[in-house]
């Protein structure tokens, strides 16, 4: 497997994000917090982590929701998958939003999301006047229906 080398500065006295397993994609990322947050239901936050990064062009940071955070208490990732573009060099920040009925505290150091690093492709438009045909064409939203 290839490893890409990413400059980071961190100014939370957490460790790094780190994979939990060999197979992981994500990364958990921390709270970075004076006080605990508390999000009632349907608020959301930017919970910021004190982490900045340089990613080189051809590549972005995805965070994404942790889906124990999710499942167990109803909080994810507002904007899920934000996204951190290469040429960004502010704070890494989560906006939690929690869809549950109850409150919810964030707290220092609590794992807030996951961060996945990811190249991508830079589009250049061709204007057309017709598109290749496929077997589903203009179907959507539902156009496969229910199994």
């Amino acid at each position: 497997m290839n490893t890409l080398k990413v400059k980071i500065i961190n100014k939370s006295h957490h460790h790094l994000p780190e994979y939990a397993t060999p197979g992981s994609a994500g990364m958990d990322v921390r709270a970075y917090l004076s006080e605990p947050v508390t999000l009632r239901s349907l608020e959301r936050a930017m919970i910021p982590t004190g982490l900045y990064i340089s990613l080189p062009v051809g590549y972005e940071c995805q965070v994404r929701p942790r889906s124990g955070l999710a499942a167990k208490y109803g909080v994810t990732v507002a904007n899920a998958p934000g996204t951190v573009d290469a040429d960004y060099r502010g704070e890494i920040k989560v906006i939690l939003i929690n869809l549950s009925t109850e409150p919810f505290v964030v707290n220092d150091g609590e794992r807030i999301a996951q961060l996945v690093v990811a190249r991508h492709e830079v589009v250049e438009w061709e204007p057309a006047e017709t598109l290749d045909t496929t077997e589903r064409g203009d179907g959507g939203f539902g156009h496969t229906g229910v199994k």
